[in-house]
């Protein structure tokens, strides 16, 4: 017997034309998302885009349990949801999803043009980070900082939809995305704005601490192992590193992010 012989995946139907070619079994596509739709999941995502009078929610997929909480928490959706058993929004998101029986079919949020940021407070400037799991996690920091912005580049970066916003756990609703067609233009317009724009690279002149932070402040932030490009780094007004005291001297960039806000709230006196 040959390996395509004991593999179920190439075992012939019983229905096939007498004569014909066999026909093997195939596991059922996903459902593709519909375009221009951000898919949201999970209990802090689903809430918060609900709780955002700017949010426009197409379709909601809810299970009866979770259905039960939300009336429970006293949540009531603008639209009328529709009861699906978990089974069902597996098959949209894959069995790996934690979407904890909510899922929404949404607008996208309009962002503002980085010429209205406001001159005071920290925005964070993504420099080609396409991990969406990372820029959720650094999304939730931000919100955390009361980051005014975030600005990334509209390509070679992740959607705010599905896996990024479940990994923001709601502060998609809370942190304005900022996209730009190009970084360094934005970061000289920042710059002419008086904004001091900050970058993290672990080759920085000096350590972030013992630089002389003002807002506006922004903190620019490149990918993992690329870190930031070059014409990136020559925009910025200062380059900076995180000094770590331990033998390990690189974060993961949304670790990165989470301790140059607290430096930078820290310095700006925005601890409070």
């Amino acid at each position: 017997m040959s390996p395509k012989d004991r593999n179920p995946r190439f075992q012939r139907r019983d229905d096939r034309p007498r004569g014909g070619p066999p026909r093997f079994h195939r596991r059922a596509p996903r459902e593709r998302e519909p375009e221009g739709i951000a898919i949201l999941y999970g209990w802090h995502t689903v809430t918060a885009a609900l709780a955002n009078p700017k949010r426009r929610i197409r379709r909601l997929l809810l299970t009866e349990n979770a259905a039960r909480k939300l009336a429970d928490e006293g949540i009531v959706p603008k639209m009328t949801p529709e009861i699906v058993r978990p089974g069902d929004i597996d098959h949209r998101l894959g069995p790996d999803a934690v979407h904890q029986g909510m899922l929404a079919e949404a607008d996208p949020l309009d962002g503002p043009r980085i010429d209205t940021l406001p001159d005071d407070g920290i925005v964070l400037v993504l420099d080609q980070i396409t991990d969406p799991h990372n820029v959720g996690a650094i999304l939730r920091s931000a919100a955390a900082f009361a980051v005014k912005a975030i600005v990334t580049t509209a390509r070679h970066s992740p959607e705010a939809t599905g896996v990024l916003a479940k990994s923001a756990s709601g502060a998609l609703e809370l942190v304005p995305l900022v996209l730009v067609q190009n970084l360094a233009r934005a970061l000289t317009e920042l710059n002419k704005r008086g904004f001091l724009t900050v970058g993290l690279d672990s080759e920085g002149g000096a350590d972030l601490a013992a630089v002389d932070l003002h807002a506006p402040l922004a903190l620019v932030l490149g990918a993992e192992g690329k870190g930031l490009r070059q014409l990136t780094r020559e925009t910025c007004s200062v380059v900076a590193r995180l000094d770590m005291p331990g033998e390990i001297k690189s974060l993961n960039v949304s670790n990165a992010a989470a301790l140059a806000l607290y430096i930078g709230a820290s310095r700006l006196g925005l601890m409070r």
